[in-house]
């Protein structure tokens, strides 16, 4: 399964914590949970900034923040609650059916964030994107897979058995004849599960690992 790592600008949509962001645009947001509540979300956010007493008097003067209190202050971080119209960036992960993974970064009105999800959810995320005009960068895209996705339930069982049994151990535990007694086949049907499956997990390993 395909994960993304992408910069999203909220600033020209309407996104009231990156326009928040923008006015504080030294300061580092860290969206640590988003939690939709009907046509709100309640989001706890983590600040570093120097300017936490600024922040705070600027969350108490914008309309759109419906409510916000402060659970923890520093003098560098600010840890705050808060809720909020949900944004139009927010919208587009849920019309395209991919959960949002926290945290995610925010600074200046760019979101910096992963997405892990299908060829088809992430395509439809993007013209969700394009077509809510809203501007994005992908910075980089790698592959992550699902052993029970990848291989067959046939090559799964000869895998779990071979691990389970320690032919994979050095020295050796288990050998190809006892897998092929254990899965009821021939030794030449062992050998080729055997070759298919480590193949796939090789070739699978090679493109998640690539830079």
């Amino acid at each position: 399964m395909p994960r993304v790592q992408l910069r999203v600008d909220g600033g020209p949509v309407t996104d009231t914590l990156a326009d928040i962001s923008t006015a504080f645009p030294d300061a580092v947001f860290r969206v640590l949970s988003a939690l939709p509540d009907g046509d709100f979300l309640f989001d706890i956010v983590e600040v570093t900034t120097v300017d936490a007493d600024e922040l705070v008097e600027h969350l108490s003067e914008t309309p759109a923040v419906r409510s916000f209190e402060v659970l923890h202050a520093d003098d560098e971080r600010v840890l705050l609650q808060f809720v909020v119209p949900t944004s139009v960036t927010y919208s587009a992960l849920v019309a395209a059916e991919i959960i949002p993974q926290q945290p995610v970064s925010l600074r200046d009105g760019w979101y910096r964030n992963g997405v892990t999800a299908s060829h088809e959810q992430l395509s439809a995320y993007l013209r969700e994107l394009v077509a809510a005009e809203v501007p994005y960068e992908i910075a980089s895209v790698s592959q992550t897979f699902d052993s029970n996705e990848l291989l067959t339930s046939r090559q799964w069982e000869f895998v779990t058995e071979a691990v389970e049994r320690g032919f994979y151990d050095t020295p050796r535990r288990c050998t190809l004849d006892e897998l092929a007694e254990v899965l009821d086949i021939n030794l030449s049907a062992a050998s080729r599960l055997r070759h298919r499956a480590e193949s796939r997990l090789a070739k699978a390993y090679v493109i998640d690992a690539a830079p």
